[in-house]
């Protein structure tokens, strides 16, 4: 008999089927015993009566355990009662594997323990529903820029150079010479819209920041498109889009997994564009007037971004930071060279900062006397010069961190959460 999966069961009413999978969770009333059978897709009732089982069936499900691997036979009935609205008759049941003295039990357990055991954290009905929302997400970004004639150009991991500051490298000795793992595709992505136009990158990047606060990882995903001709304008309006779609795409497909996780959608459902604009001045003031720890002129913490977002449905696009605390490749106002042409967008409900972009400097001049003021080391940006020697053109892109917006979308605390294996500044394994 073929192997059928818990997703497809609807289809299936009434049929005798194979089911694969792990026992999430059981109890025994009698000659009956109650199976939570997981494969992965889903999770379904099944049903075992010793008189409708061979013996040595009833025998398996006595010596049954949490996740211990199993093969059932049996026949699809529909059950309005069932969390899946269908339930197994059972007739066979075949034991795969034991499972003996599984760590992770239905108590609490400490962030610690969990975290020490992820490879078995996965397996619980929460992660699991993270993990199929980040697919979703994933599946989301890649279907937004496909479908708008972007093309997929992947960053090298391995860089000669920084993009946000020399303090945050994870350096490497690389045959002989130095290299560092990548904080950034979007260098790469410079020249690559100059020879495709609309392109992105999206994949693993690395920051040894010395944080321990929930939206902090070491190793994280990040996606960063780049358009040839686009300006600050059209970048914000970009990243509006793509949230937008986002959102509704994980509203239409992952109703169940936002139910597991308590998610109040109403909250997602009331992200509608065109976002609040705020500009950086306006937002000190703002911040002054709400008597926040704030000194104008800085970067915003963490209290900072909350108490901007606070009252928004929607994400809040604070614009225009001072030049001196943005990174080198960032354009200036034309007009004001202390003001920068950036844009955060900074999450309801506390959740921070999901994307940051900018008009990136196309004045070679210009750049060259800021890699200088940076202290960074000319030959290594050699190559990114090049693209303002060879046909200069203005350029935007910006960066999203899918961790932290998967954070924002779950109602997930904590970034740790929202990635397979999470790198923490203290946590290398498993």
């Amino acid at each position: 008999m073929t192997q059928t999966y818990i997703s497809d069961i609807a289809a299936q009413e009434g049929q005798d089927v194979e089911l694969r999978g792990w026992i999430y969770n059981f109890r025994s009333s009698g000659k009956l015993k109650f199976l939570q059978l997981r494969d992965g897709t889903g999770v379904i009732q099944c049903v075992m009566s010793k008189k409708n089982v061979p013996e040595a069936s009833w025998e398996v499900g006595e010596k049954l355990t949490q996740e211990t691997s199993i093969i059932v036979h049996g026949t699809v009935n529909k059950d309005d009662r069932a969390p899946s609205g269908y339930e197994l008759w059972v007739s066979d049941v075949e034991l795969v594997g034991e499972s003996e003295d599984y760590p992770i039990s239905p108590k609490e357990h400490g962030d610690a323990f969990l975290l020490d055991h992820r490879h078995l954290w996965l397996r619980s009905s929460r992660q699991h529903a993270i993990m199929r929302v980040r697919h979703n997400v994933i599946k989301a970004i890649r279907d937004f820029f496909d479908d708008r004639g972007f093309i997929n150009l992947d960053a090298p991991i391995f860089t000669p150079n920084a993009a946000e500051g020399t303090s945050t490298l994870f350096e490497t000795e690389y045959f002989g010479d130095k290299a560092y793992l990548s904080q950034s595709g979007q260098l790469y992505m410079e020249p690559g819209c100059a020879a495709l136009g609309k392109v992105y990158c999206f994949g693993p990047t690395f920051r040894a920041e010395k944080s321990k606060t929930r939206k902090h990882l070491t190793e994280f995903w990040m996606l960063e498109p780049e358009v040839a001709f686009m300006d600050l304008d059209g970048c914000m309006e970009l990243g509006e889009d793509l949230i937008c779609f986002i959102i509704e795409r994980i509203l239409e497909r992952c109703q169940m997994e936002l139910k597991t996780l308590e998610r109040d959608v109403s909250k997602l459902e009331a992200v509608k564009t065109p976002f609040p604009r705020i500009h950086y001045q306006e937002a000190c003031d703002l911040l002054v007037k709400k008597g926040t720890d704030f000194t104008p002129g800085d970067d915003f913490g963490a209290p900072d971004e909350e108490a901007l977002s606070e009252g928004y449905d929607s994400p809040v696009i604070i614009h225009r930071f001072p030049t001196k605390i943005k990174a080198f490749y960032m354009k200036c106002e034309a007009d004001d060279p202390e003001t920068s042409l950036s844009c955060d967008f900074i999450a309801p409900e506390g959740f921070g900062e999901i994307i940051g972009g900018s008009q990136r400097e196309d004045n070679a001049e210009i750049l060259e006397r800021k890699i200088r003021e940076h202290d960074l080391p000319r030959e290594a940006f050699q190559w990114y010069l090049d693209v303002r020697k060879y046909g200069s053109f203005p350029h935007s892109g910006f960066g999203l961190g899918l961790e932290r917006t998967i954070s924002w979308i779950c109602g997930v605390r904590h970034v740790r959460e929202c990635i397979p294996f999470p790198r923490l500044m203290h946590r290398l394994k498993p």
